[in-house]
């Protein structure tokens, strides 16, 4: 298909998008940029939030991974139905009761200041890293399909990407985003269900035919049972489990959307919702990764991990189909690249700048400060895409997993010693700490064949992460009462 032709497409996408948010926004203030006034409906909620939990590179990767990993994955998503029932029923009851709008007002309250704020340094690491590997992907993708064949350079398409997604969140923030997620999730898993239907037509396959080829290909296997292996079934369990709670419920933007909702009983109802959905795409990702696999030979396709599907689809696939794929492709993108920025502007205005304490500052000096922040971060997006390009690496899903390892651990530390404990700390040595587990874990990794001999880290990396910040913090700790908050005041 032409480029100019996709290019007017993805355009005209881009209009819908600014038209959503120019209806969803009118007259938005920052309650609205940060919570949605409380007033989000939970089935909204719980289906955007399918395509923020996804994002592109599950697009992408998950099914260019069923190649080396056949349907692994499976183990992961034990893990993640773990980790969400653990949000739902201990981590939501316990924001709703605090009426947050930051949840790491709860490090506040319960350890002091320092922890606060340590919370909330980590959380923008992350989500800067994580959502501008997740750009990088699929801005890379449009690159080399459309824009490099138009003469466009990689930085302005970069540009123009950002500037766009700026727009739609500029003043709604979150009340437009649960909008437009909604609008991108819809689009991406119809894209998916077609893409998979078209294969299966492509090769004459029945569904239960489909399958049987692929284990006869080996690509339907699921658990790792070698303990030394990274993949071993039950690390993969409890690192699901873990990435979950930590990127998830100790996570703003996918907890700004779950707490915009008006009631905790509608919150937990978009969260188990949320849990029997995603299971569901997830198993058709895998499906498409092993559909993609058998038909690749077929067609004489020789690429791998993450540049299979594109391969496949400009390559084979008729022009209608193309189209699909890019809508549903870019609709897979944006529902984290947007939920991050707004999430990352929330967290520096509440939790770094405090603008809600600031009572000198009226309510329109307040928002100047909040789009000056939305600008500032769009900016620290682009200059991170550029150093991805710089990186370069083959499979992004790989990277994302391991920053996440690194930057979530002392998320998970923290809560996890404001929830397991009574103890306070002291709260100046709190970053310390919280800096000091990272540093642990990449000591030894790095030492890993040494320490361990033929046993090898994998993604438990996360836990071991919050296990040392946990253990750090017991260090500093106090008696309860002293030098942090009793949790006496949770049952208040």
């Amino acid at each position: 298909m032409s480029p100019l032709i996709l290019f007017a497409v993805v355009l005209a996408y881009f209009l819908i998008l600014l038209g959503v948010a120019w209806r969803t926004s009118r007259h938005a203030t920052n309650d609205s940029f940060f919570i949605g006034n409380k007033d989000s409906n939970w089935m909204l909620v719980a289906f955007g939030m399918v395509g923020t939990t996804l994002t592109g590179v599950t697009f992408i990767s998950v099914p260019g991974a069923v190649g080396s990993n056949g349907f692994g994955y499976i183990q992961l998503m034990i893990g993640y139905v773990l980790g969400y029932l653990a949000i739902t029923f201990i981590l939501l009851p316990l924001y709703y009761r605090l009426q947050l709008t930051s949840i790491y007002r709860y490090l506040e309250w319960r350890l002091g200041r320092r922890s606060y704020q340590s919370g909330a340094a980590f959380f923008i690491v992350s989500r800067l890293l994580g959502a501008t590997a997740r750009l990088y992907l699929v801005v890379n993708i449009l690159q080399a399909t459309i824009l490099d064949s138009l003469g466009v350079p990689f930085w302005l398409t970069s540009c123009v990407v950002l500037l766009l997604i700026l727009l739609y969140t500029y003043e709604g923030g979150v009340k437009t985003i649960v909008w437009t997620d909604t609008l991108q999730t819809a689009c991406m898993l119809a894209g998916l269900v077609i893409c998979s239907v078209f294969l299966l037509r492509a090769m004459d396959m029945s569904l239960v035919d489909s399958l049987e080829r692929m284990r006869a290909q080996g690509l339907t296997r699921i658990f790792t049972t070698d303990p030394d292996s990274p993949a071993y079934v039950w690390k993969h369990i409890l690192a699901g489990m873990f990435i979950t709670i930590a990127m998830t419920g100790m996570d703003q933007e996918m907890m700004q959307k779950n707490i915009s909702v008006r009631t905790l009983r509608d919150s937990q109802k978009n969260m188990l919702s949320l849990t029997v959905v995603l299971t569901g795409v997830l198993l058709l990702f895998l499906f498409l990764g092993g559909l993609l696999h058998l038909y690749a030979p077929l067609a004489g396709v020789t690429a791998t991990g993450d540049k299979l599907f594109p391969a496949i689809v400009l390559g084979h696939f008729p022009a209608v189909v193309q189209l699909i794929f890019f809508i549903a492709l870019i609709s897979a993108l944006f529902p984290s690249v947007d939920g991050a920025l707004t999430a990352l502007t929330s967290t520096f205005c509440i939790d770094i700048l405090g603008l809600q304490r600031r009572q000198d500052l009226s309510a329109a000096a307040q928002m100047r400060w909040r789009r000056r922040v939305h600008l500032g971060f769009s900016a620290l997006f682009l200059i991170l895409i550029m150093a991805f390009k710089w990186l370069d690496d083959p499979s992004m899903i790989g990277v994302i997993l391991k920053l996440a390892s690194y930057t979530y651990g002392p998320l998970l530390g923290l809560f996890a010693f404001g929830l397991l404990s009574r103890r306070g700390v002291r709260d100046r040595w709190v970053p310390l700490a919280a800096i000091a587990g990272p540093l642990l874990c990449a000591l030894i990794e790095g030492e890993q064949a040494r320490l361990f001999e033929h046993y090898r880290i994998g993604l438990e990396l996360l836990i071991l992460n919050g296990a040392l910040v946990l253990a750090g913090l017991f260090l500093i700790s106090t008696p309860p009462g002293q030098g942090g908050q009793d949790t006496q005041y949770l049952s208040k």
